[in-house]
């Protein structure tokens, strides 16, 4: 019973940012002169774009002007960011936000049809605004108590839920397990290939180069069954990572492996930061290098743009290509493929593309050709319709289930040509 009060007595002194944020500003009333301040507002996207990862990437976006003691950083308790700065370094502000906004940009916060009605950031001038700034954080610090209770049990209700419908939360116990039976599973047998084509008009595909990789499905199914792997993300980060390397044992034993032509895996960052790849490229013939596109995912890459370049530049002087995969139609408006130095785009195919009307069609087409025909591969395509979009957009490489078709049916009629030769050369 007096353990129970201390730790209630403790938590209720235990400061939330909410209430730093607010001491802070106290502190700045008589030099609040050149400060601006910015709130980035997370909690207004969907929830498949708050976990973790996404959180953290944008936190760490801000890491060099805090480590400049040029503003300070609050991470309040809805995950909203906010950040408090001096005014000589507006410019680089701005384009922070804007890099954390590339993050998030297939979010339907962002969708066109909807702007305004919600914002993703606020813009504060502390100097002249800060009476109704202090009031407004003194109002969140005060909201931010009283909501706590609530929140909390409704967070182990969507837990619980969670773990009905998708299994058994990943565990580092678990994980430990499974990194330990990944070093002597022969994968083989779970690894995909899905190929990247050019399409004629008369819809026969033309492979450029095949994806190869491994079914996390499959994966779950064969070494962990029952068990939700993407509970945690940092967990599920460092599987992964753990599996990048096994692929990588396999590409660099070809006799394990058959493939022919140029292919493509997924691989993280870190990944090719690590011994093991520097072990793989030692293995790899020049020409093997050239046949290999490294496909990275867009949060992986900003979440340390640093260190992405740095690949990157090794990378591509040993002769490998880069891919940026996961773009959305948002996505694409808020990059600059060149200057991001990467050889691909791979952009997700969805519906709502063709619904948006002929002026979604004419931003896309400027896009493309701004990031090149010949750079641009539209993923996910399910059916026609998605070629045929493409194609009227300048698009000239696909992915997906219906090119997989396209492959089979072109491989069926040629088998019946070869055969029709047969029985021609038999009758005479």
């Amino acid at each position: 019973m007096v353990k129970r009060t201390l730790s209630t007595t403790s938590h209720m002194h235990r400061r939330t940012q909410e209430q730093l944020l607010l001491e802070y500003l106290r502190r700045l009333e008589n030099r609040r002169e050149g400060r601006k301040a910015v709130r980035i507002n997370l909690s207004n996207l969907m929830p498949a774009n708050r976990r973790d990862h996404h959180v953290r990437a944008a936190t760490n976006s801000f890491e060099g002007l805090v480590s400049e003691l040029m503003g300070q950083l609050f991470q309040l308790s809805n995950l909203d960011i906010f950040f408090v700065y001096k005014s000589e370094v507006h410019t680089r502000v701005e384009d922070t936000v804007q890099k954390v906004k590339f993050l998030f940009s297939d979010d339907p916060l962002f969708d066109e049809k909807d702007h305004g009605k919600t914002q993703f950031v606020n813009w504060y001038d502390v100097e002249k605004e800060y009476d109704q700034l202090l009031k407004l954080v003194r109002e969140m610090s005060e909201d931010d108590s009283g909501k706590k209770r609530p929140a909390t049990r409704s967070n182990v209700r969507e837990a619980l839920k969670t773990r009905q419908e998708h299994g058994d939360p990943l565990t580092p116990e678990i994980l430990s397990r499974a990194v330990k039976a990944l070093q002597r599973t022969d994968l083989t047998s779970l690894v995909r290939r899905q190929f990247v084509c050019g399409v004629t008009k008369k819809l026969v595909p033309e492979p450029i180069f095949s994806e190869l990789y491994i079914s996390i499905m499959d994966l779950r199914e064969t070494m962990m069954p029952g068990i939700n792997i993407t509970s945690n993300r940092w967990l599920f980060q460092y599987l992964t990572e753990s599996l990048d390397k096994r692929v990588l044992s396999l590409l660099a034993k070809a006799d394990r492996l058959s493939f022919t032509g140029d292919i493509s895996f997924n691989v993280n960052v870190s990944t090719l930061l690590s011994p093991e790849f520097l072990a793989f490229d030692e293995g790899v013939s020049a020409a093997r290098r050239g046949s290999m596109v490294l496909e990275l995912q867009k949060v992986d890459i900003f979440a340390d743009l640093g260190a992405f370049l740095f690949v990157r530049e090794f990378c591509q002087e040993k002769g490998y290509r880069i891919c940026l995969d996961g773009m959305t139609y948002q996505n694409m408006s808020m990059i600059d493929r060149e200057r991001l130095g990467v050889d691909y785009v791979k952009l997700m195919w969805n519906p709502e593309l063709i619904d948006s009307g002929d002026d979604m069609k004419t931003k896309l087409r400027e896009m493309v050709h701004t990031a090149g025909t010949a750079r641009v591969i539209l993923a996910r395509c399910d059916n026609r319709e998605a070629v045929d979009f493409g194609r009227s957009a300048g698009i000239t490489m696909f992915q997906g289930h219906y090119i997989e078709h396209l492959i089979a049916e072109d491989e069926r009629r040629r088998q019946l040509l070869k055969l029709k030769h047969r029985i021609e050369r038999g009758t005479e």
